[in-house]
């Protein structure tokens, strides 16, 4: 891998200041090399702020034990690309733009977040509840559906005429009009909401499953016939002040969901994957996570195997039966890895790429303070069913430290025999790289606006980017959903390869 490129860098920079409406955290400075004052040099933040950001859901809390990615020392540096300035690679260009509208934007609070899609529709995830694409002409994507149900994070996947939807937010109850509540309150709910969608334009909803500690994500784990879906809730941050949530949560929940009656979802069992204890962590800021809870399951059915990130430990896990998921492998990166936050398998089913979400996805972590092993990919070969490190992978740019930037959600690039994935960065971006040989990952193509701000730490960029039917989707955070084009011999192929249904937590096979 390319190690960022050293430049010059702006200092004495407001480090983090979230546009999430209300929830905004504002005015939070740090003193860096050469900043003549700062409104505090404390770079930690304070309870009220770390609240804020716990509030604005995923990890972007993690932020408060990274103090200001370490200014000093980094005069000499510059980011690729200026604020709104874009720097692309030539093989690469943007061709739609849908923005966020409504109370989907983030002045009421929203946040762009997952996708999944099937026909010619895609489902476009929000921390106030998802929308509905008509797909069919990408260059001119059509809202056909807006539904609000607010509930934090908005993790999507669809399967025939049912969408899951994680619900990662304490609420008063399981409604759309369900508001806020304290976890400590026993009455409280979060957990997953289950549409029906064989009216795309006309999303219902038709049950919710409480589960412990909510869903910040889920996977899909269809049965050998198809008619009844296995649902992998992932959720951690126990408290033994919540009565939903309680410590040591060294589980999953595991819904059921029956396809032909999705108002029958029921929750199943919640089994533990780490009974003799998960990684204790380091209890250094920045250092790897203690694992209390699973962040991401990314399922392959077709090889009834699945891989877990979970906080502080990576797993892989035999799920031929469904209902038993079974762990057969665990790894850690202790000098490296800070919090294991998502998976995806090449199509052979003998690699796994694993993502670190350094900083949890609110702070500037692609810089050459940080390095290019931190906040990077770990790129894992499946040897007789063990999981073998083999590399990192990091975008070769230089971020500003107004830009979070951290390896985030991407899926393949189905080109038969090779090893291509497309991946979110935040704010760098999104990164299109071969890993066929998983000692020397390359990048081959990328996209990257450049920051928000040039003065303080605004949150957005790209939250999740993924290939589907011919094109590269994102959903950003701020911007809404972006389609791209690529024009490159070492990926053309893959645009004759159609899917009827794509959720990157549940991979599908592109050789049928």
């Amino acid at each position: 891998m390319t190690p960022p490129t050293p430049r010059r860098t702006r200092a004495g920079l407001a480090l983090l200041s979230l546009a999430l409406g209300a929830g905004a955290v504002a005015g939070l400075t740090v003193t860096g090399a050469g900043s003549a004052s700062a409104e505090r040099t404390d770079p930690t933040c304070t309870p009220a702020e770390r609240a804020d950001l716990r509030a604005a859901g995923d990890n972007f809390d993690d932020a408060c034990a990274l103090p200001g990615q370490a200014l000093a020392g980094l005069d000499s540096y510059e980011a690729t690309a200026d604020q709104g300035e874009v720097d692309k690679s030539s093989n690469v260009r943007q061709i739609a733009r849908k923005p966020l509208v409504g109370s989907f934007t983030p002045e009421n609070g929203g946040v762009g977040s997952d996708l999944a899609f099937q026909g010619k529709y895609a489902y476009d995830g929000n921390y106030n509840g998802f929308a509905v694409f008509d797909i069919s002409r990408p260059t001119e994507p059509k809202r056909v559906a807006q539904v609000e149900c607010p509930g934090g994070q908005g993790d999507v996947s669809v399967y025939r005429d049912v969408l899951v939807l994680s619900v990662d937010s304490s609420r008063s109850d399981d409604s759309c009009s369900s508001v806020s509540q304290s976890a400590e309150e026993e009455s409280s709910w979060e957990g997953l909401r289950v549409f029906d969608i064989s009216d795309p334009a006309a999303p219902e909803y038709v049950a919710s499953v409480e589960t412990d500690c909510g869903s910040h994500t889920h996977t899909l784990a269809p049965s050998k016939s198809g008619q009844r879906l296995f649902v992998y809730v992932s959720s951690y941050g126990p408290n033994d002040a919540f009565p939903d949530c309680q410590t040591p949560h060294d589980r999953i929940s595991i819904v059921t969901v029956p396809v032909a009656d999705p108002a029958g979802a029921e929750l199943l069992r919640t089994p533990r994957l780490f009974p003799g204890g998960g990684n204790p962590g380091s209890g250094v800021p920045g250092g790897n996570s203690a694992t209390s809870g699973c962040h991401d399951i990314t399922a392959y059915p077709q090889k009834d195997l699945a891989a877990g990130a979970c906080m502080g430990d990576g797993i892989l896990m035999d799920i031929s039966k469904r209902a038993e998921p079974r762990v057969i492998d665990r790894v850690r990166d202790e000098r490296n890895f800070a919090f294991w936050h998502s998976a995806t398998f090449n199509n052979a089913g003998t690699k796994v790429v694993f993502t670190d979400e350094l900083g949890g996805g609110g702070a500037p972590t692609c810089n050459p303070g940080t390095g290019p092993k931190r906040g990077a990919n770990g790129i894992y070969d499946i040897v007789r069913r063990d999981l073998e490190f083999r590399s990192y992978y990091k975008i070769p740019r230089t971020q500003a430290l107004t830009e979070n930037c951290v390896a985030h959600n991407g899926s393949l690039i189905p080109v038969e025999g090779r090893d291509i994935m497309v991946q979110a960065w935040y704010q760098g971006g999104f990164s299109v790289f071969d890993f066929t040989n998983s000692r020397k990952p390359v990048e081959i193509a990328h996209f990257d606006r450049g920051a928000i701000s040039d003065t303080e730490l605004v949150l957005g960029g790209s939250w999740s980017t993924y290939w589907y039917n011919g094109h590269i989707y994102s959903s950003d955070i701020t911007r809404g959903l972006e389609v791209f084009a690529i024009d490159d011999p070492r990926v053309n192929k893959a645009k004759k390869v159609r899917m009827g249904t794509f959720n990157a937590q549940s991979q599908p096979s592109y050789n049928g």
